[in-house]
């Protein structure tokens, strides 16, 4: 049995048809076994249509919502690290050797088909369903409409009703400054709109702007609005809560203070309520609603479809919801890719541009792009606050699309941005000096302070540097390169005075940086935190997270399941940020090399970013976005 990068193995049995896309990589062993289940269950034996039941399986698994027959042939692997774990794995080559079926027979096949419900008012009781050219797994299809229809109840419900007057007057209050045109229409939309999406790459201020907007709702809408923040994974929520309590403590009117308070954030699992024994259904519910009035999620990017559709169900129809995010940064690792798809859908109202008029009308966008937006509540942050102008530019070229231009600022000579460009895929020992110098450097400020039981100058020197990679395995992959670090970082702090005697042969040595595998309530930690093991100065030690000024100290026996982290994943790095970033490319075959994966890794640094491969790998990453099927930016024809 042969090595089948989409796949664990090549399928023993399977019709000629099916045989030769498996053989040719296009679709797994498990997407063959699913198609013929339903096949069986469904008395269906036509390999056409069953070909197309397993590409729309392997489509899902690939973090599509459903595979469009119009565009089968150019199919990539999508960015999830779990599709393809090693850099062994490659783009599939595809040509019209492979025996593709007569596109009108295909589609006749599909209409006919007892497996498959066809059209939007096709049966229920099918497992497949089949729309505008689209194939869904059924369930995928009803998870995606009950976000349409959600989504446009919302949009069309028309303005929730406030003060014009008082809400010109606090929008100006908490946004003050001629450059904040977009947080004022932001906030002003959150108070006027059952659905506003607030878009911007990072550092454009998004959460200072919830902090605000939350603010500005209090005084016009409330007092007392039952407020929730939510985010999909511990982390991000854990963040959220930091920034938003840090803003909102930083306001100079104490009524102001007060009236926000101090909010928790929390995942959305259990904003919605766990209920045992199922991993897809909420104590909230349609027929449950949550109670809140303003539900804020923040980096609505990595929520899934079929989470969405949840929790656009457990919403009462009055709730204003706010979605927050970058749409053009890594997706959801499962299915859809919500928050790109809602920015990107045509407008189904017209009413909000005119409402915000009477509010905010100096601060109405006159570029017609992002008045369409606007019409469907989305709102872009623009000005970057947070890195420098040279990683903004870059960032920006390769949201464009521009290799040219990304490689002309790679090659600028910047303080802030650099190009290691490697002779070849793998770079050499020489090739990574500075790298090398860079992970050493905070090696050794890391383990220095946590020795000295310095926990803020430890929990600092974690971000101090970050080595990022697109793969978990493999010589461009995370397993390599976190080996390579800690031996660098053992080499140069050898040369200090070795750790206390008490510490020698224990995993739990200062120093040591953290990376949580699971969710663990009891403790407060999450699947992605961070942290570091310090000494607490009677002998043993600590293990510290969080806020520097207001770290989370666990005892290591306490902990939920860890590994060492001296590199992680792109994906694992979505949302953080660090001083300093270096990013190993992949080489160009790898399926994981896209643009969503180059721009979220550069746009993690907020000084200096390091960008390793060659001219080949740049180019295409920055050619290669990210394409998940799906039908919620596309008009229904029935």
């Amino acid at each position: 049995m042969s090595r089948d990068p989409f796949g664990p193995r090549t399928a023993l049995r399977a019709d000629p048809l099916l045989a030769a896309f498996n053989a040719a990589s296009m679709i797994s062993a498990a997407d063959v076994q699913v198609a013929r289940r339903l096949g069986v269950l469904a008395h269906e034996s036509d390999e056409q249509v069953l070909l197309a039941v397993a590409l729309a399986v392997r489509e899902v698994r690939a973090g599509s919502v459903c595979v469009s027959l119009d565009d089968v042939r150019t199919l990539v692997q999508a960015e999830d690290d779990e599709a393809a774990e090693d850099d062994t794995a490659t783009v599939p080559t595809l040509t019209d050797d492979l025996p593709w079926p007569d596109p009108a027979q295909w589609r006749t096949a599909l209409a006919a088909s007892p497996l498959v419900a066809s059209g939007v008012d096709g049966p229920a009781d099918r497992p497949v369903r089949w729309v505008d050219g689209r194939l869904y797994l059924d369930r995928y299809w009803r998870h995606e409409q009950t976000v349409r229809t959600l989504v446009d109840e919302r949009l069309r419900s028309g303005p929730l009703t406030v003060g014009s007057r008082l809400l010109a007057d606090e929008t100006h209050r908490f946004f003050p400054s001629p450059g904040d045109a977009r947080q004022r229409l932001g906030a002003a939309a959150a108070a006027t709109s059952r659905l506003t999406v607030l878009t911007g790459g990072p550092g454009t201020g998004k959460t200072t702007t919830v902090a605000r907007l939350l603010a500005v709702l209090q005084s016009v809408a409330g007092p007392d609005l039952r407020i929730a923040l939510a985010a999909p994974t511990g982390k991000a929520a854990a963040r959220l809560q930091e920034a938003v309590r840090a803003q909102v403590a930083g306001f100079e009117d104490e009524q102001d203070r007060r009236r926000v308070g101090e909010p928790e954030a929390t995942t959305i699992h259990r904003l919605l309520g766990w209920r045992p024994g199922s991993s897809t259904r909420f104590q909230h519910d349609r027929d449950h609603h949550l109670p809140h009035d303003v539900v804020i999620v923040d980096e609505t990017s990595m929520v899934s479809l079929p989470l969405m559709a949840r929790l656009l169900e457990a919403l009462r129809p009055q709730a204003r919801l706010v979605l927050v995010g970058d749409p053009d940064q890594l997706a959801s690792v499962e299915a859809g890719a919500v928050l790109g798809d809602l920015v990107a859908r045509p407008p189904v109202a017209d009413g909000l541009p005119a409402t915000l008029a009477a509010v905010v009308p100096a601060d109405l966008p006159t570029d017609p792009g992002a008045l369409t937006r606007l019409r469907s509540g989305v709102v872009r942050l623009e000005t970057v606050h947070r890195h420098g102008a040279d990683i903004g530019r870059l960032a920006a070229a390769v949201r464009a699309g521009d290799g040219d231009q990304v490689l002309e600022v790679l090659r600028s000579g910047s303080a802030a941005v650099s190009f290691v460009e490697t002779a070849g895929e793998g770079p050499n020992q020489t090739e990574v000096a500075a790298v090398r110098q860079d992970a050493e450097s905070a090696g050794v400020e890391l383990v220095a302070a946590a020795r000295a039981g310095d926990v803020a100058g430890a929990l600092h020197a974690l971000d101090e540097h970050r080595l990022l990679l697109a793969h978990r395995r493999g010589r461009a992959g995370v397993a390599f390169w976190a080996a390579q670090v800690e031996e660098w970082v053992a080499e140069a702090v050898g040369a200090a005075p070795g750790p206390d005697a008490s510490w020698a042969g224990s995993v739990w040595y200062p120093g040591r940086p953290l990376l949580v595998t699971a969710n663990d309530r009891d403790s407060g930690l999450y699947n992605g935190d961070t942290g570091v093991v310090v000494a607490d100065g009677e002998g043993g030690v600590l293990a510290a997270f969080g806020d520097p000024s207001q770290p989370l100290l666990v005892r290591p026996h306490r902990l939920p399941s860890v590994e060492t982290v001296y590199a992680m994943t792109v994906h694992r790095g979505q949302g953080s940020q660090f001083q300093h970033v270096s990013l190993v490319l992949p080489p160009v075959s790898s399926p994981l090399l896209t643009r969503e994966l180059f721009y979220t890794a550069v746009t993690r640094a907020r000084e200096r970013v390091r960008v390793v491969g060659t001219e080949a790998a740049v180019r295409a990453a920055v050619d290669r976005p990210v394409r998940r099927a799906s039908g919620l930016r596309q008009p229904l024809s029935g």
